[in-house]
């Protein structure tokens, strides 16, 4: 309680003409003193006053201004539920009920696909199973019969989570789910949230739980275009929902948290985040006594039916909606209720000729050589992407050969080992970090390693490792371009555990891979590819390659509109995430896996070009994986029983023993590349070359994978076309194609047998050039000092030597003779 203080004899009075003096202290009492009921004060404080808060307790509120605060507040909160329960009114349903197609096109703006209308039938509460009804609460809303319709603090937590990074969360009841499906929509905005918070509240007086319940299982999203418990039941089980047993309904009501990431059948390599969704679902079933633990133990995964697409999205223009939408809702451009209910024009960045000749490559190099007799073929898939390395656009996409048939994406799905495609990677890894060998050594593309069979990898404290080449061929020693030639798995193990597999698999992830990729585990297996990323994911890390080391995240949607608005998209972001040097090294290398190793296939492209062939364990896929300066392409032929969709060796299919990754794929690849580019100017690469990309020369040629002659293999660029090791990159320089006989000279042998090993160019040491049988080697001549070619095995030699035996002698420096055309 306040009083008015009593007026005091000496306090003198305000006199607004007099000027303000300070009072006398009375005596006895010294400066700052006060008298009477003013002791304790301030000096000059008047008696009965608060003293003047100072310094830092000026910024501390007082309790009275604390408590008016919160009064405030108060008052505008419940002034504000009161007009928003007034104002908000529960609207009739929206427009999902009666959904719009999407239409999907190509660049140009013609059109690919529009998707089918949904999928909804209606059902009462009475007709859904005990369990199903519990296996959906337990999924979402354990507490939905006991809470209030919405739940302030479970939406703080969720808005708190969302902003702190954890994650989007929505912090909704069950009750304002169905709000949000049946009355609103799916749009992340506050005043959708303020609509369904006071929707929800009225709705809950007016509506019973059993009749919200309904609601809400016959307007939910299960993915498949399903709408409702009912139409789920047959997309996935081919039953009534009343048919639905426990099991099922639990995998039913585990969709509602991920309806296409947990569809078994769309995304196999998703099976296992799917099994353990269903796995949380029964166990809260149990933890809330709806459910025995005996029963429960019982219980196996129950597999869905293969999904059954609508008829219109037949041939590739399924697996280019299914891509779509994967990108649209795993980038959050939208989420899948918002898109499944339709009306968005998205116009992708797929080019329809370019999508045409990957369609065209496929018929002509696999689908036209199928044998219905013969069993193998039946397990054949195809899967391609291929991209634009400067834009990180796709510009044609192969799924399979028609989605009503095959419903999985094979150009997206990530269930399938890369095999030795990943090699590039080490590669890289290794340039970029300037790693080292065992015993010292800088890696470079001439290093020597120990190509031997079986051989145990050093320095990995792990389980003993031992690799095996392919069909056990041991090759001794052999430099890092020609292992990466001819794919050697126990150089490329030794390599990986020399440069780090932590490194290795930091380096993959930086050109493209995802982190999550399965098995992309570091130790020296990493090397030979068990990981089992998507062929879209290989496209993408071959492209930052081809783009010197420069990565930017794809992209296949161009354009999204919706009512003549258009949806915002995320910006490329585009990084250097390796040296140039590094990538461009790399690249060196893969050029001659194209030129003369496992690759020769992608010569049919008529262009530059670099790459690598792969092979999963048991020969389960083969892949190629290259590019062009201007167009980076994957290829995978994949193995899978059609009724039981496990993975299958691909032995006998085509018709041969084995297909690997110079075969088909490679093919492929090579006619793919050549259609795309046809009529545009041929471009060469333009690389920065590390000092150590010109040492040695290899010394042999790469040997053909079907065991016929190799053709003229060009070599490796020349050390002129390298930056000196002192100075930075002058700028690029032009290597890759064919180069010119300038300053070499050749030959022809008169053997039968193999050529002999080219001779020296611009400086000892220089590069070789092989011919074809059954004539001898062309030997190559240049201006720097040092002796002829070697004679080759039972053949002619080349210049300044001949071939006499196993091993011709050298011969002296040979003189310059016209060129000619040598082997068949």
């Amino acid at each position: 309680m306040s009083e008015e203080p009593s007026q005091q004899p000496d306090r003198p009075t305000r006199d607004a003409t007099a000027p303000a003096t300070a009072p006398e202290p009375e005596p006895g009492r010294g400066a700052g003193q006060g008298s009477g009921r003013g002791s304790g004060r301030g000096a000059g404080q008047p008696p009965g006053r608060r003293p003047r808060r100072t310094g830092w307790r000026r910024l501390v509120p007082t309790w009275r201004m604390t408590l008016g605060a919160v009064l405030f507040l108060a008052l505008l909160l419940i002034g504000g539920f009161a007009a928003g329960y007034a104002l908000v009114h529960i609207p009739p349903a929206n427009a999902t009920a009666t959904a719009q197609s999407n239409v999907y096109l190509y660049e140009d703006g013609s059109q690919i696909a529009r998707d089918g209308e949904v999928n909804r039938e209606n059902v009462p509460l009475a007709d859904v199973p005990l369990t199903v009804q519990r296996a959906v609460l337990a999924a979402e809303d354990r507490d939905f019969y006991s809470e209030r319709a919405v739940d302030p603090q479970a939406m703080v937590r969720a808005a708190w989570n969302t902003l702190t990074g954890k994650g989007k969360q929505s912090g909704s009841t069950i009750t304002q789910q169905y709000v949000k499906n049946y009355y609103l929509g799916q749009e992340q905005t506050l005043s959708r949230k303020w609509k369904e918070f006071f929707i929800s509240v009225k709705l809950s007086r007016e509506q019973s739980k059993n009749e919200i319940l309904q609601g809400y299982l016959n307007t939910s999203y299960f993915g498949r275009n399903a709408y409702g418990v009912q139409a789920a039941a047959q997309a996935y089980y081919g039953k009534d929902i009343e048919d639905i047993d426990t099991a099922e309904g639990a995998y039913l009501a585990s969709l509602l948290n991920a309806p296409s990431a947990f569809d078994t059948s769309l995304h196999p390599e998703n099976r296992g985040a799917a099994v353990a969704r269903w796995n949380y679902t029964l166990d809260g079933m149990v933890k809330e006594k709806w459910l025995d633990p005996a029963e429960r133990a019982v219980l196996t995964f129950p597999e869905p039916l293969r999904a059954r697409p609508a008829g219109g999205l037949s041939g590739q223009r399924g697996y280019v909606v299914q891509a779509v939408e994967d990108y649209l809702t795993g980038h959050r451009i939208l989420d899948e209720n918002t898109l499944a209910a339709g009306g968005y024009r998205i116009t992708t960045t797929l080019e329809r000729a370019k999508q045409n000749a990957f369609v065209r490559a496929v018929e002509d190099q696999v689908t036209s050589r199928l044998d219905p007799d013969r069993k193998a073929d039946r397990n054949i898939r195809v899967g391609g992407a291929s991209i634009d390395p400067a834009t990180g656009r796709v510009l044609a996409m192969y799924g399979g050969v028609d989605y009503t048939r095959q419903y999985v994406n094979n150009a997206t799905r990530r269930d399938y080992q890369v095999g030795s495609t990943f090699k590039p990677f080490v590669l890289a890894a290794a340039f970029e970090n300037h790693s080292r060998t065992q015993d010292g050594r800088l890696i470079t593309p001439d290093t020597i390693y120990d190509g031997t069979d079986r051989r145990t990898v050093q320095g990995w404290s792990g389980r003993p490792y031992s690799p095996e080449n392919e069909d056990g061929h041991s090759y001794g020693p052999i430099t890092v371009a020609e292992a990466t030639d001819k794919s050697v798995n126990s150089v490329y193990a030794q390599m990986a555990m020399d440069v780090g597999p932590d490194r290795v698999k930091r380096t993959a992830i930086a050109l493209g891979l995802p982190a999550s990729t399965p098995d992309l585990t570091p130790s020296p297996s990493i090397a030979l590819g068990p990981a089992t990323a998507s062929v879209l994911d290989m496209a993408e890390a071959y492209a930052t390659l081809a783009n010197h080391g420069r990565h930017g995240t794809y992209t296949i949607v161009a354009k999204v509109t919706k009512d003549g608005q258009e949806v915002p998209l995320p910006g490329r972001r585009s990084r250097q995430v390796i040296d140039r040097e590094a990538a461009d090294t790399t690249t060196a290398v893969l050029q001659s896996v194209v030129n003369g190793g496992t690759g020769t296939a992608a010569l049919s492209a008529g262009r530059p070009a670099a790459g690598k062939t792969g092979t999963a364990e048991e020969d389960r896929a083969a892949w190629f994986a290259g590019y062009t300066p201007e167009l980076a392409t994957v290829v995978a032929v994949m193995g899978q029983d059609p009724d039981t969709g496990a993975q299958k060796p691909l032995y006998g299919a085509l018709g041969l023993p084995r297909v690997n990754g110079g075969g088909a794929p490679a093919r492929i690849w090579g006619q793919f590349t050549g259609m795309a580019l046809e009529g545009e100017e041929i471009v060469e690469f333009r690389l920065w070359l590390g000092p150590n990309a010109r040492d040695e020369p290899r010394t042999s040629p790469p040997p053909s994978p079907t065991g016929a002659a190799s053709p003229p293999w060009p070599g490796r660029p020349s050390p002129a076309q390298s930056p000196p090791p002192t100075a930075p990159p002058p700028g690029p320089t032009t290597v890759g194609s064919p180069r010119p006989v300038d300053d070499q000279a050749a030959t022809a042998g008169d053997g039968s047998g193999a050529g002999g090993d080219g001779g020296f160019g611009t400086e000892p040491g220089g590069d070789l050039s092989i011919g074809g049988l059954p004539d001898g080697g062309i030997g190559s001549i240049g201006v720097g000092a040092g002796a002829g070619s070697v004679g080759g095995v039972g053949g002619a030699g080349g210049v300044g030597g001949v071939g006499a035996g196993p091993e011709g002698p050298a011969g002296p420096l040979g003189a310059p003779v016209t060129p000619q055309a040598t082997g068949p």
